[in-house]
């Protein structure tokens, strides 16, 4: 059966039995959630500047898109103080089932709250939001239909004028044979978030690439049991793609958003903290334990920040 990218993306992690709908995330790839509880710590971090920038309100939103298992909501509120943690009110956001021994506190749900007063952060959602690919020829851009069993791909029609559009303004393909992600799904699914901002900050966090450095190729990728596969759309291992968030920002801005930042998870976490500084020598001689445990929330924190790596994604801040 040939699909579009974007068709079979869809039917691959979220049809009956899709890959989302089965499978656990920690047990195909490595995020920023599943390396660290220091992660969760930054983001309570930054749940604490939200509330000190609403005054601090009887109820506070705390809402994690694409939520996974469930961790990273879990632990914001294990480690928050009394204060802080009788005012929240968690949602976890993600199509998969609710995962046992979620705290009762948490709702789940399988699509947005109508909206959100506080905090709402996706990371490693965008890049999961299918999209259509599509190729450069010498008739212009045409989109890229898929095998969805085998994976192979041949040359399909031409695009519609609004994908065209986006196609001109933030992926501009400068010769035949080159590739692109059409990206305007995403913005609206990021647009959808920051409009259900009554007040607070939405984060998305994700593998990104700016207007002016899109690779070639495009940036379609497969994962299962925590290694790159070929992304071919069967329902047996995730696709990604990287995301253009200049173009999510964009169109935030469009839904409401009064200020944007765009940076580098390594900026952003730094910020709020964490720095990976190795603790100082002389602490092994008197806390030989504590050294140790020092060391090894030093080199979590370093994977983090590693801008060869998870330190490396993108972060968009925006503000309503």
């Amino acid at each position: 059966m040939w699909l579009t990218w974007r068709a079979a993306t869809q039917r691959a992690l979220y049809g009956e039995a899709g890959f989302y709908l089965r499978e656990r995330p920690s047990g195909h790839f490595r995020t920023s959630v599943s390396a660290s509880a220091a992660f969760a710590e930054a983001v309570l971090a930054l749940l604490r500047e939200v509330d000190a920038e609403l005054g601090k309100p009887d109820a506070l939103d705390l809402v994690d898109i694409g939520a996974g298992e469930g961790t990273l909501v879990s632990r914001v509120l294990a480690a928050a103080e009394p204060g802080l943690s009788e005012r929240l009110r968690i949602t976890a956001v993600d199509l998969s089932s609710r995962p046992e021994g979620l705290p009762e506190r948490i709702e789940w749900r399988g699509g947005l709250p109508d909206s959100i007063h506080g905090l709402a952060i996706a990371n490693e959602w965008l890049d999961n939001v299918p999209v259509d690919v599509v190729e450069q020829t010498s008739g212009g851009p045409r989109l890229v239909m898929v095998d969805v069993h085998t994976g192979e791909e041949r040359i399909g029609g031409p695009l519609r004028p609004a994908d065209r559009e986006w196609l001109e303004r933030w992926w501009p393909l400068p010769r035949v044979g080159a590739r692109a992600e059409i990206g305007r799904p995403r913005d609206e699914a990021w647009a959808a978030v920051v409009t259900r901002l009554t007040r607070g900050r939405a984060i998305a966090v994700d593998y990104a690439h700016p207007v002016d450095n899109r690779p070639p190729c495009g940036t379609l990728t497969g994962y299962r049991d925590g290694a790159v596969v070929s992304p071919i759309p069967d329902g047996t291992c995730d696709i990604t793609a990287h995301v253009a968030l200049d173009a999510c920002a964009e169109a935030g801005r469009r839904a409401g958003a009064i200020s944007t930042t765009l940076s580098t998870q390594r900026a952003a976490l730094r910020s709020l903290g964490l720095t990976g500084a190795r603790p100082p020598v002389e602490l092994a001689h008197r806390d030989p334990r504590g050294y140790l445990r020092a060391l090894a929330r030093a080199s979590e924190e370093g994977e983090l920040i590693d801008p060869s790596g998870l330190g490396g994604f993108g972060w968009l801040d925006q503000r309503r």
